[in-house]
């Protein structure tokens, strides 16, 4: 079996859950928080690093690994564990998202998607074969079907057409897979922020029996009260024993909100593009270390944080590193993020065992954002 989940403890004050996802090569406690790796590298980390910060699954993405270094590459490299010595789980997405944030370079049809290479503007068509031809030879544990992702404030008779596309290609995507016994390929939730299209489309895709479920189609600008309004109806029609997955969420009072609406997985590019751009995420908020009020503060970033950047390093020598744009310093914001949203992770954990998971939101955003999110 590609993959078995369990949930070992239901929250008695929200829909949280905690949960155990075993794939082959890792077992996942969950909630969880996987960090983006999109081109077969979480950005300026090594997989040892990641290892000991404590993940043990991560996200790549099909369609830039399509383009570099291309689909031989990896085969030649018998996979995309072996390519980039990453002894753990793997879950790659689709490249359905780079229909919704490519969509001035491509044209999507009911066959599948036309696009114009962002890099040389070769065209190159994905269809909903061909993105499953392509994860099945990286390898990756958790595979997921091509769907297409629409903008907030789509017209609805479009999010209509790509809601059915999405249940159409996920059919075609399930008869391509090849791999069944080794790689668990799961659905996407669509249907915009029409409450009708939304039920109706995750109907639709429980109803063939998968091995997990994502809601795709949030964070694409809306307020976030209106993505929570969603998972609130959305969420209830997954089945209980299945993981769920909240596609490109992982913001602190976000993961927070939808862990306590009933989902598992997570993964989001911000803790690595707010590190690379000099602002790492403390126990009271969010620090822009590159400012000039940290020009001689010789305290750590987070006075609480154990993690390796904060035992070794002051915000000003952190700030000079970013100044003088040496890499040093984006590892060592990187670094501290990830190791503050695992840590965060944890204690989530830790709370829904305890049956304190909202004293703990409480307590947190209250320390974060001033104010209980």
């Amino acid at each position: 079996m590609a993959l078995n989940f369990k949930v070992l403890k239901f929250c008695k004050h929200s829909k949280a859950r905690l949960g155990v996802l075993k794939t082959r090569r890792s077992t996942v406690n969950t909630p969880v928080f996987m960090p983006v790796g999109t081109k077969a590298a979480v950005k300026t980390l090594s997989p040892e690093e990641l290892e000991k910060l404590g993940y043990n699954l991560i996200l790549s993405n099909t369609y830039h690994l399509y383009l570099r270094p291309g689909l031989e590459v990896i085969k030649k490299a018998k996979g995309l564990h072996s390519f980039m010595n990453w002894k753990n789980s793997i879950l790659t997405d689709s490249g359905g998202f780079q229909i919704f944030s490519l969509n001035n370079l491509n044209k999507v049809t009911d066959e599948g998607v036309i696009f114009s290479s962002h890099l040389n503007g070769e065209k190159l068509f994905l269809s909903p074969e061909k993105v499953i031809e392509i994860q099945n030879a990286l390898g990756s544990d958790i595979i997921m079907a091509l769907d297409e992702c629409v903008a907030f404030k789509t017209q609805k008779e479009k999010v209509e057409e790509a809601s059915k596309r999405t249940v159409l290609w996920l059919k075609r995507c399930i008869k391509a897979h090849k791999k069944k016994d080794y790689q668990a390929l799961f659905g996407i939730v669509q249907g915009g922020f029409s409450y009708d299209l939304r039920i109706e489309n995750a109907k639709r895709i429980v109803d063939l029996a998968l091995p997990g479920y994502a809601i795709g189609g949030l964070s694409v600008g809306e307020p976030k009260e209106l993505m929570y309004e969603v998972l609130a109806y959305t969420v209830p029609l997954l089945p209980k024993d299945k993981p769920r997955y909240l596609m490109g969420v992982g913001s602190p009072d976000a993961l927070f909100n939808a862990v306590m609406l009933g989902i598992d997985m997570f993964d989001c590019v911000l803790p690595t593009r707010l590190a690379r751009n000099g602002t790492v995420m403390t126990s009271i908020g969010k620090l822009t270390i590159r400012n000039a009020i940290y020009k001689d503060d010789f305290s750590p970033l987070d006075p609480s944080c154990s993690c390796y950047t904060c035992r070794n390093f002051s915000r000003a020598y952190l700030r000079h590193l970013l100044k003088v744009n040496e890499v040093l310093g984006i590892r060592l914001t990187t670094y501290h993020n990830l190791y503050f949203l695992q840590h965060l992770m944890e204690k989530i954990r830790d709370a829904i065992r305890k049956d304190c998971l909202l004293d703990f939101k409480r307590e947190f955003m209250l320390k974060y954002y001033g104010k209980d999110l």
